[in-house]
């Protein structure tokens, strides 16, 4: 089969061997998203992952220990846990120590014709519920875990940092849930998908001398600034999430986090059944962020796609 790989930092399309792992399910993949996760992975050296890259898919399931699954189209948990640690014993493969993680840590990824997991990690899509919006649930789940660790209290304004992919899937499952959002970025285009859903936007320059202005601000930017914006536009008392992920290092004093008594949330996956709950009531318009479809056979030239500035969501059509 072919799938797109990293080897030795260089990112081409491979001839491999179709996946026969015993006791798990193989699926057909249909498509699978390309996210900034991917792209550092890429260009960073991010996690020092080598091999197929990949973890938002959608696809049908061909083979299964458990027949049931066969010919269900499927999203999956991306984490994979050891089985025996006490975090899996509680649930929490997430942060088992010595999980895999789809296409970033020690697992082949979904950028291939065909992807294997435990059934475990399977959830079933929902009837009319297209392939094109269920290739966003596991970075809607990401989105839908803000508010599972922060109990925003009625009034509260959240803002959310960050125009790009996972900023704007927060803002959306924010606002699905009856709550008050802002998305701030830096990039006017991406701006106007949000405003056309009806989310409030702000350019970041328009903010640039603001203070404490929200009780919550989710950090989605991606960028070593985004953590000094965070902490300038909480309010005193309020909660900063972190979500993103990257080389670089935040450096600033302890003091601007300790004097106002923000409280630092670390946010990473999220429940794919909440994720395609919310598909399924149309609750959210993922379909909206899509820039591009590309063929897998034209990977790389998707990943360049990917990398534009302004881009937005670029997808692998692997089959369908």
């Amino acid at each position: 089969m072919r799938a797109l790989r990293l080897v030795n930092r260089q990112l081409r399309i491979e001839d491999v061997p179709r996946p026969e792992a015993a006791g798990e399910a193989v699926a057909r993949v249909e498509y699978a998203g390309i996210c900034a996760t991917d792209v550092a992975i890429v260009n960073e050296g991010y996690a020092g992952f080598s091999g197929t890259l990949g973890h938002e898919f959608v696809g049908v399931v061909e083979a299964s220990p458990d027949p049931a699954w066969v010919g269900r189209r499927v999203v999956a948990d991306i984490n994979i846990g050891c089985g025996r640690c006490a975090d899996c014993a509680a649930g929490n493969a997430r942060h088992c120590a010595a999980r895999a993680t789809l296409g970033i840590r020690g697992r082949d990824g979904a950028f291939a014709e065909y992807v294997a997991l435990p059934v475990a990690n399977l959830y079933a899509v929902p009837d009319g519920v297209s392939p094109l919006e269920a290739v966003f649930a596991e970075p809607l789940a990401a989105a839908c875990r803000v508010l599972e660790q922060v109990a925003a209290p009625s009034g509260a304004m959240i803002g959310v940092l960050g125009d790009g992919k996972l900023g704007q899937l927060i803002a959306q499952a924010v606002q699905a849930q009856g709550a008050s959002v802002t998305l701030i970025g830096r990039h006017a285009r991406k701006l106007e998908v949000a405003a056309r859903l009806g989310i409030a936007v702000r350019l970041a320059d328009e903010l640039s001398a603001a203070r404490r202005v929200f009780d919550v601000v989710v950090e989605a930017t991606g960028r070593e600034s985004g953590f000094a914006a965070a902490l300038r536009l909480a309010r005193p008392g309020g909660t900063i999430v972190l979500k993103s992920t990257f080389q670089g290092a935040w450096s600033l004093p302890p003091g601007a986090a300790v004097v106002p008594e923000i409280t630092m949330v670390g946010s990473r996956c999220g429940d794919l059944t909440k994720a395609l709950d919310l598909l399924a009531r149309k609750a959210v318009r993922p379909v909206a962020l899509i820039d591009a479809v590309y063929d897998l056979a034209d990977g790389v030239a998707a990943f360049r796609r990917a990398t534009l500035p302004g881009a937005l969501k670029t997808l692998l059509r692997a089959g369908c």
